[in-house]
């Protein structure tokens, strides 16, 4: 695949982190990407395939060594998900596992809850899941309706969650539930459930219209009870305030796999003009092509450039949550965009599964939804206008 930006010079890519990208790549191309239709058709990727990365050390790779994880900042995890991305390795959730749920526990866990939960998530060995949205509640999460009720030392968990990633593979799940009912956005918190808790059940591995190796769940709390040491920070009602803070990496985290499947498709389509003939000479030599492909890259590189930026405010403790708003919302319009354009250059290739850029063009869609709707990130954003 022909590569777009071979000029253009990261500003946070140091030595360290360019050999962790060739191991990454190695490992993602080699040991997964030969294995994406397979997965692609079973509609999960295996847990074998997890505790591989887990053992190639690919998860976990922020959290610190002493609980297990690489030692490693968000950078590390950066050049991880872009080297899976690059290998189309879309079905491992590791953006979830790593980048959100194991933060959720480094962040607000006690040491005892670091100490049992991180070591077998850096190992694959478990894999896990945050539920947030309900069949009734999207991104608004004030609303939700799962309740977790105290119990003596325990919480009774009762409600239903749809659309979670890693919802087959699951060890453990953090819990997005109303632990006051009565108190609004006031009364939620975040509660670590395990998978064998008698309670808990999985729903339908969800089909969707892309990402099919993405194991995408319904799950189900019926008098689902946990210790009240399972829930995440010390006071109660502290969950809304905990998902808010910590929000912005994951909109950050889409914006980067938009940007790196914005350059994807840019590739392919490359490769595919360069080759293809149409009315004796090759597609790219159609000015129309030209053009729409210099419009395209620029956009590209206008995205990379801003989310690079966006990565140096974060790891610096800087970004704030509008400008992860834009980033997100920014990019993956853009992406979906490109991704279009790319399609319309492979004419009726660009129709068949057997062309990359067709499962791309079905993969993208999602990306304007997850992590709260672009029309939520433009609620955001609004927001600071005025004062």
């Amino acid at each position: 695949m022909t590569a777009i930006f071979e000029n253009y010079e990261s500003p946070w890519l140091t030595e360290e982190l360019t050999m962790l990208q060739d191991a990454a790549r190695k490992f993602f191309t080699t040991e997964m990407q030969p294995h994406n239709d397979a997965w692609d058709e079973a509609g999960v990727v295996p847990l074998e395939a997890w505790r591989k990365a887990g053992a190639a050390g690919f998860l976990c790779a922020e959290m610190p060594v002493e609980y297990g994880g690489g030692g490693g900042s968000y950078l590390h995890e950066t050049v991880i998900t872009e080297e899976q991305l690059r290998a189309g390795v879309l079905g491992l959730g590791n953006q979830v596992h790593s980048q959100i749920v194991a933060p959720y526990i480094l962040n607000y866990g006690s040491e005892a809850q670091k100490q049992r939960w991180l070591p077998t998530m850096a190992t694959g060995e478990t894999v896990g899941a945050i539920a947030m949205t309900e069949p009734d509640t999207g991104s608004d999460l004030q609303a939700v309706r799962t309740t977790a009720i105290k119990d003596g030392d325990d919480y009774v968990i009762n409600g239903s969650k749809t659309y979670i990633s890693n919802g087959q593979n699951c060890g453990l799940v953090i819990v997005v539930a109303k632990t006051d009912p009565g108190l609004g956005g006031k009364g939620i918190s975040l509660i670590v459930v395990e998978a064998d808790t008698p309670g808990f059940k999985r729903g339908r591995n969800l089909k969707k219209l892309g990402q099919h190796a993405a194991d995408t769940s319904e799950l189900f709390f019926e008098d689902c009870r946990v210790p009240q040491a399972n829930r995440l920070g010390e006071e109660e009602g502290r969950g809304f305030i905990q998902l808010m803070q910590q929000l912005p990496q994951e909109r950050l985290n889409i914006a980067q796999a938009a940007v790196v499947e914005m350059e994807r498709a840019l590739g392919y389509t490359l490769d595919f003009v360069k080759e293809r003939q149409a009315f004796g000479q090759r597609v790219l030599d159609f000015q129309n092509t030209k053009f729409k492909l210099a419009e395209c890259k620029t956009e590209a590189l206008i995205a990379r450039t801003f989310v690079d930026q966006c990565l140096i405010k974060h790891v610096n403790g800087e970004l704030d949550a509008a400008t992860a708003s834009m980033a997100k919302y920014w990019t993956t319009q853009k992406q979906c965009e490109i991704v279009d354009e790319c399609l319309q250059l492979h004419g009726g290739a660009g129709y068949m599964d057997e062309y990359p850029i067709s499962r791309m063009y079905k993969d993208a869609r999602v990306q304007k939804i997850y992590g709260g709707t672009n029309e939520i990130m433009k609620e955001l954003i609004s927001r600071t206008l005025d004062g």
